[in-house]
């Protein structure tokens, strides 16, 4: 038993050609994987601005960051997600592999053409962590408060951005018997050298989905949790650390129904890519829960 695979357009729409004199733009195709990224950003952007104005979850601090500077960062992440989240998918999943090497060699500007799709989270949180880092010093900010801000709101992009993995049939799960299994062949999903089902015609776990659940939904509640009715807003990191340890925990468990990239599917100990990435980002935010905690209670100790 199996789901057929929906087969959905990756385009939305397409904006015609504009002719300027001599000049003639597009056309501009406007796919749903851009859209989940404009959606994403959008609604984090309006989360956040909620979570400032809300003085109640602050307690006696005030947000690290203004409704005004709120408006200023958003551009500064969207730049570390989209260059991050490329340039740690050429790192990571790319230069790995001999033949993808070669690609880019002889066709560097393969590297700017996101929309055919390889972005990595992993890069795309370093990319965020370095804008963070940059915002807060030219601002003179709480880095870890802001953060938090942030890290509150990731999870509402991550569940479009997975979403939009599964329209464009990629990112598909490792063969499985269950009834919900999908055979992820259709007509605009790219297909393999020798024309045929890239995934094959097995029914696999449409992980994406998966990811879009845990990562996305489940996240966000805990975090939602954690912000409005356990004050963590309060204890700067905390929520930070908080983010880092749900996602690594649920990357690191879907990572084992996820099928590698071809050419990564053969790593030591039964290892991938994602759960290599993953687990300093398991320790590091196990820190910051820790930091969190040490700091509260130097607070409510006072000066010795």
């Amino acid at each position: 038993m199996s789901i057929p695979f929906p087969d959905i357009h990756p385009e939305i729409f397409t904006v015609p050609a504009l002719h300027l004199g001599g000049m003639t733009l597009g056309p501009f195709p406007v796919r749903w994987y851009a859209l989940a990224y404009i959606v994403g950003i959008l609604l984090g952007w309006r989360y956040a601005v909620a979570l400032v104005r809300n003085s109640r979850l602050w307690g006696v601090r005030a947000p690290p960051v203004s409704t005004v500077q709120l408006d200023d960062l958003i551009v500064w992440l969207t730049l570390g997600v989209i260059l991050g989240g490329r340039l740690g998918y050429i790192i990571f999943y790319m230069l790995p592999l001999s033949g993808q090497r070669e690609a880019l060699a002889a066709d560097p500007f393969e590297a700017l053409r996101v929309w055919h799709g390889g972005m990595s989270f992993h890069g795309g949180l370093l990319g965020v962590s370095l804008a963070l880092v940059f915002f807060a010093r030219a601002h003179r900010l709480r880095l870890l408060g802001v953060a938090d801000i942030v890290a509150a709101c990731v999870p509402l992009g991550l569940c479009f951005g997975r979403i939009a993995n599964f329209i464009n049939g990629e990112l598909w799960g490792r063969p499985t018997t269950l009834p919900w299994g999908m055979v992820f062949c259709g007509r605009y999903i790219p297909a393999d050298v020798g024309g045929g089902c890239a995934a094959g015609y097995i029914p696999r776990h449409p992980s994406q989905l998966y990811e879009a659940v845990l990562e996305g939904v489940a996240l966000f509640l805990i975090l939602r949790l954690a912000t409005h009715r356990l004050g963590w807003l309060q204890r700067p990191g905390a929520v930070t650390g908080l983010f880092l340890v749900g996602y690594s925990v649920a990357r690191i468990a879907l990572e084992n129904v996820r099928m590698p990239d071809a050419g990564l599917r053969d790593l030591p100990l039964g290892l991938t890519v994602g759960i290599m990435l993953s687990v300093p980002m398991l320790i590091g935010g196990a820190w910051l829960i820790w930091r969190s905690r040490q700091s509260e209670a130097a607070e409510a100790h006072g000066p010795a």
